[in-house]
C-alpha cells in the first residue's frame, strides 16, 4: 500500500507518460483501485500543497497547526504571545508518535475520503474506491471471516499510516513554516523543501521523495531522475 502510494503519485503528477491522458486514467485506477482512495480528493489537496508548501492556512499539509502541533518558529512564537495554554506544545515531540502517524490513515482519511467523493459528487472515484474494498474482502472474508478482515484492513492502513507520515514529514516540517508572505515561486519551493540522504534504501523507502528540493521545482519530473 504503501509503494502503490507513491506509484500514484507519479500519475498523479503526470510524471509516467507522455500523454497526460494517460497519467490521469492510470492514477485514477492505481489510487481508487489498488488503495481505495479518490483521485480527485488527491489532487484537490496535493495541488494546493506544491503551490503554497508549508504556508500556514494554504497548505493543507500542515493544517495540525495549531489544534495539535506547534509548526515552525514564527508560529510557534505567535501562539506564546497569545499565550495559548490548551495544549502542552513543549511536549509535542512525544505525544506527535502516539496521535499523529497511527491516526491519520486509518482513523481521519478513512472517513474523510467517502465523504469527499460524496460532497462533491465524484461518483467515477467512489466506484473505483467502492472495488478496492469489494476485491479486499471477497479475497480476505473465506480465509479470515469479517473481523480478521477488518482487522487485517485496520493494521494495514497503521502500518501505511506510520510509514507515510514519517516519509511525508522528514522533508518539510524541519523547513521554515509560516503565513504565505507571496515571494517568488522558486524561493517558496526551496525553503520548505530539504533532502534526505540518498541511499538505496531511501530512495525505494521514500519512493525517491528523498529528493524533495528536485521534486518540488520539477514536479513532473520522473523520479528516477532526480539524482541527476
Amino acid at each position: 500500500q504503501a509503494q502503490a502510494g507513491w506509484l500514484q503519485h507519479d500519475f498523479g503528477h503526470l510524471s509516467v507518460f507522455s500523454k497526460s491522458r494517460w497519467n490521469h486514467w492510470v492514477h485514477k485506477f492505481v489510487i481508487g483501485h489498488l488503495k481505495g482512495a479518490p483521485a480527485s480528493w488527491w489532487n484537490h489537496l496535493h495541488f494546493q500543497h506544491h503551490a503554497k508548501p508549508n504556508c500556514f492556512r494554504k497548505d493543507p499539509d500542515v493544517n495540525m497547526h495549531p489544534l495539535f502541533f506547534a509548526l515552525g518558529k514564527t508560529l510557534s512564537v505567535e501562539l506564546g504571545v497569545q499565550k495559548k495554554k490548551f495544549m502542552p506544545y513543549n511536549h509535542q515531540h512525544k505525544y506527535f508518535f502516539i496521535i499523529g502517524p497511527p491516526a491519520l490513515v486509518p482513523l481521519y482519511f478513512q472517513w474523510y475520503i467517502f465523504y469527499f467523493a460524496v460532497q462533491r459528487k465524484q461518483w467515477a472515484d467512489l466506484a473505483w474506491m467502492l472495488s478496492f474494498y469489494i476485491r479486499f474482502f471477497l479475497t480476505y472474508l473465506p480465509f479470515l471471516g469479517v473481523k480478521g478482515t477488518l482487522g487485517l484492513h485496520l493494521l494495514v492502513r497503521f502500518i501505511e499510516s506510520n510509514w507515510f507520515v514519517w516519509v511525508t514529514q522528514m522533508n518539510h516540517i524541519p523547513m521554515h513554516i509560516d503565513y504565505d508572505k507571496n515571494v517568488d515561486w522558486f524561493s517558496t519551493q526551496l525553503q520548505a523543501t530539504c533532502n534526505v540522504h540518498q541511499s538505496l534504501f531511501n530512495d525505494w523507502f521514500s519512493g525517491h521523495l528523498n529528493f524533495q528540493i528536485e521534486h518540488h521545482l520539477f514536479p513532473t519530473m520522473p523520479r528516477h531522475n532526480y539524482w541527476k
